[in-house]
């Protein structure tokens, strides 16, 4: 006779005993932990609620920072374009020097070789200062052309080195506010409860619906919440990232392109004749334009970045207002 407890006596029962007997095993419910629905309902009206006021600051400040950094693309572009105007300026006043040395190679008698530089600049200021020099018509147009272009030269100079400066600032804010637009740990924190809150409704509806509950509304919620699985957090910081390295390399290329702006259009260097003198202040100017060029496409490509990052911001605020759009 085989009873529960004799041995082998499990491999002897029937079969259709055994089956029947794993069958009802199989059909006793399995609990997980599972809340009542209005209680998982308000587990994810607390977890949820409070993310789009974080992700909306997080838009506000890539939405200033995209303003500052057109700002600086304008500014840059605006810098450039004024040092290569000024460096066409420079080679017409470079050209007009020359035709008025040319004009001005006879000197009067008893004026010595040696000099002859000093007499001519003597010569020069003497009719900018309206004194009685015997100075013809043609040799006047000339040195007022000349003046003329030299005053135009330095405004060109000053106004390059300004909107080098104001790029430069605009650089180092966007610096700064993309270094700090990224998303913060309690941000993280409150999107994983969310979604944690969330897989517990879903349970807690499979039950409400064995016990022919309603759930409509919490459909909707988890439907709406649930998305937040595909929000991309770590695009938006890659992007704040690359806009942070970007307007870095813009501001230390205005500020070295601001101090080069300076140094070229001193009086010292203007007026340094010589030809180091005339080959150091192209120099500088080059200098100056090409770090003009950079800031500006650094700036373009830091307000790019943050364009994208507010796109990228605008798909998890999207979430988030559908989110707690249900949960009201």
């Amino acid at each position: 006779m085989c009873n529960l407890h004799t041995r082998g006596c499990v491999m002897k029962m029937p079969l259709r005993i055994l089956l029947f007997g794993l069958i009802g095993i199989s059909c006793v419910p399995s609990y997980a932990i599972t809340y009542d629905l209005d209680v998982a309902i308000n587990n994810v009206r607390n977890a949820c609620s409070g993310i789009n006021s974080k992700m909306d600051h997080l838009k506000l400040m890539a939405g200033i920072n995209t303003g500052i950094g057109a700002v600086g693309t304008v500014t840059g572009a605006v810098a450039l374009g004024t040092g290569i105007a000024k460096a066409e300026t420079d080679a017409k006043l470079e050209k007009i020097s020359k035709q008025i040395a040319e004009k001005l190679k006879t000197v009067p008698a008893g004026v010595v070789l040696a000099n002859k530089q000093e007499f001519l600049a003597d010569y020069e200021r003497a009719w900018a200062e309206d004194k009685d020099q015997p100075v013809s018509s043609e040799n006047k147009k000339y040195i007022e052309q000349k003046n003329k272009l030299e005053q135009e030269s330095k405004t060109l100079g000053n106004v390059r080195t300004g909107m080098l400066a104001v790029n430069t600032a605009t650089s180092i804010a966007g610096a700064v506010i993309s270094s700090q637009n990224k998303t913060s740990g309690s941000i993280r924190e409150s999107i994983n409860n969310c979604i944690a809150a969330t897989d517990a409704l879903r349970e807690s509806m499979m039950q409400a619906r064995l016990e022919n509950k309603d759930t409509t509304q919490a459909k909707r919620i988890v439907d709406a919440c649930a998305e937040y699985k595909f929000a991309d957090l770590s695009k938006i910081d890659k992007l704040a990232t690359g806009s942070t390295i970007t307007s870095s390399v813009g501001a230390v290329a205005g500020g070295i392109g601001t101090i080069t702006s300076i140094a070229a259009n001193t009086d010292a260097t203007r007026n340094d004749n010589s030809k180091d003198g005339r080959e150091k202040e192209k120099s500088l100017n080059t200098a100056a334009n090409v770090f003009s060029g950079v800031t500006t496409a650094t700036s373009a490509m830091s307000t790019v970045l943050n364009g994208v990052q507010i796109a990228a911001i605008k798909k998890v605020v999207s979430v988030s207002e559908s989110c707690e759009k249900e949960l009201q």
